[in-house]
């Protein structure tokens, strides 16, 4: 019997360069995607998906994440006494059950696998989901909830979230070596990552949701540097296809965002937006005068 998941882990270790200055002092994961932090949608996600285990891999920094997720009294006081009782549920929404969430540190930057791998302790013998909150995933059946039940019908082993990217693309990504292809499940031969154009064995790249087996973290406990000199959680998957495991690609349905960069967080931003009953009418009417006149910001 497939066991269930129920863990997932959270790496948000690293130091957002990307978003400087204002990751100086707010972590990357609590970048505001409208109104709520990229971090509240990989919760909202997993959670959906059965997760009642959230393990955080964290850094010097990040203590506004343990905030965030902490309960807030005064201002619930102040809600309720106000009677904004929609703020109050989403506020509610936001904090997490005591003994919920655990934070393990990783203190040196050594890569996604080694993120991972720094939560082993946790996880024990159980199988297991990362989650990058950099990656947001809109659809109708959130992400992980699609891989979860696909996992669940293949019988186990390790899945990742996979979508085609065009050739020009697949330096940027995890590139799977494709054994069989039977549209959203892809069995797969290999792994490389990030490689050039000409080396790629397929545009079928990896995005940030993982479901992995234990053996996982014996593979990323060897320190094996891989591409970039990081310890690659892709290598350590692709050794359990060496060994004869299960290891498929999931191409889910839905919208993926990468908001680890500055346009992929504006596209998010616009989409979500005019996603919002709330929004949608004020947002898209500027939208629109923006088109017809063709204005440019400028400082």
């Amino acid at each position: 019997m497939t066991k269930k998941i129920r863990t997932a882990v959270f790496p948000v270790a690293g130091l957002g360069t990307r978003f400087l200055p204002a990751t100086k002092s707010i972590p990357k994961e609590m970048l505001p995607l409208v109104d709520r932090p990229l971090i509240q949608y990989a919760i909202d996600e997993a959670r959906a998906a059965g997760i009642t285990e959230f393990i955080f891999v964290t850094a010097r920094g990040k203590s506004a994440l343990e905030d965030y997720f902490d309960r807030a009294p005064e201002l619930e006081r102040a809600l309720e006494a106000k009677g904004a009782t929609d703020l109050l549920a989403e506020v509610r929404n936001a904090t997490m059950p005591s003994g919920a969430i655990a934070y393990i540190r990783q203190h040196e930057a050594l890569g996604l696998g080694h993120a991972v791998w720094c939560a082993r302790r946790l996880l024990g013998e159980r199988p297991f989901a990362v989650i990058l909150a950099d990656d947001v995933i809109a659809g109708d059946t959130p992400c992980l909830r699609q891989m979860v039940d696909a996992y669940e019908a293949a019988g186990g082993g390790c899945m990742m979230a996979v979508m085609d990217v065009p050739a020009s693309q697949v330096s940027s990504y995890g590139i799977l070596k494709v054994a069989e292809d039977q549209g959203d499940l892809v069995r797969a031969a290999g792994l490389v990552e990030k490689p050039s154009p000409e080396d790629a064995p397929s545009n079928v790249a990896v995005i940030g949701r993982y479901i992995l087996t234990p053996e996982v973290l014996n593979s990323l406990g060897q320190k094996k540097p891989g591409a970039g000199g990081e310890i690659q959680l892709t290598d350590a998957i692709a050794e359990q296809i060496g060994a004869g495991l299960p290891v498929h690609g999931y191409r889910f349905r839905g919208q993926r965002y990468d908001c680890g960069s500055k346009a992929g967080l504006l596209r998010a931003t616009v989409a979500f937006a005019l996603a919002r009953d709330d929004l949608s009418e004020d947002f898209a009417g500027y939208l629109r005068q923006l088109a017809r006149e063709d204005l440019t910001v400028g400082w």
